[in-house]
């Protein structure tokens, strides 16, 4: 076994260059239309699938969110979302490998079927389970809410980038029972069943090693950082060491 430290950047990086190579979504890159609903983690999948495809250009993943989670001295509105969002320019929506720009989930949510696929990231992760749930500001559940209806009615593959930072040792379910009943305050949380993507995923599928999560934390920078331990065949984990340190100078992700 090797053991390395992957920081919650390092980690986002990690994911978006598994995610570039996983079938369905070259598929429905190349046939289909792919969405890729804003959010920090998802800004890293979205720089590296327009740079595969040749059409970076004119995206940024400097305000490629809506809902944001900042520490208490950054303001921000009871929605999660910061006052000053005018940089905010839509989601990535790509339809048989182009880029269209300005184009949000809710303008193609009722075109989209089975063979699509939705990026959608999470708040909250059960690494047990395979499951994530997501924190709601938005009184229809935003575009989780606009999502799932054509997941679960039309078969379109919902995928969901998450650091294991996120890990919570409770039942989701539990969790969300507490925060949606009438009275309280703050946002609302919805687990949701899609196919959970992790930096354990990642390594999995991009160096065929087996990875665990051994450790977590750190200080001066590494906050949020996890030790994942690796197994596999000698040259498996010389490729996984490789792949690893070609994310792990990633600097954090700022406002």
């Amino acid at each position: 076994m090797k053991q390395f430290l992957i920081t919650p950047a390092a980690g986002k990086r990690l994911i978006a260059k598994a995610l570039v190579t996983y079938s369905p979504i070259t598929d429905a890159l190349k046939n289909g239309t792919f969405v890729i609903v804003a959010g920090t983690t998802n800004g890293y999948v979205a720089e590296e699938i327009l740079t595969a495809i040749g059409q970076s250009d004119d995206f940024s993943r400097e305000r490629f969110f809506r809902g944001v989670v900042l520490p208490p001295s950054k303001p921000k509105s009871d929605s999660g979302r910061l006052y000053d969002d005018a940089k905010f320019f839509g989601d990535v929506v790509i339809k048989k490998g182009v880029w269209q720009k300005g184009l949000t989930i809710y303008d193609v949510v009722d075109q989209l079927e089975e063979g699509d696929v939705i990026l959608k990231g999470a708040n909250s992760l059960d690494l047990i389970r395979k499951k994530a749930a997501i924190y709601i500001g938005h009184p229809e559940a935003g575009t989780i809410g606009a999502a799932l209806p054509v997941v679960v009615g039309r078969r379109v593959r919902l995928i969901i980038p998450v650091g294991v930072e996120k890990r919570v040792s409770s039942d989701l379910d539990d969790i969300a029972k507490k925060l949606n009943i009438p009275g309280l305050t703050g946002p609302r949380l919805l687990p949701i069943s899609g196919e959970v993507f992790t930096e354990i995923e990642a390594l999995n599928m991009l160096c065929d090693v087996k990875t665990d999560l051994i450790a977590g934390g750190g200080v001066s920078g590494a906050e949020g950082s996890v030790w994942l331990g690796i197994t596999g065949a000698d040259n498996s984990l010389e490729f996984a060491e490789r792949v690893i340190k070609s994310v792990s100078f990633e600097e954090p992700f700022n406002i």
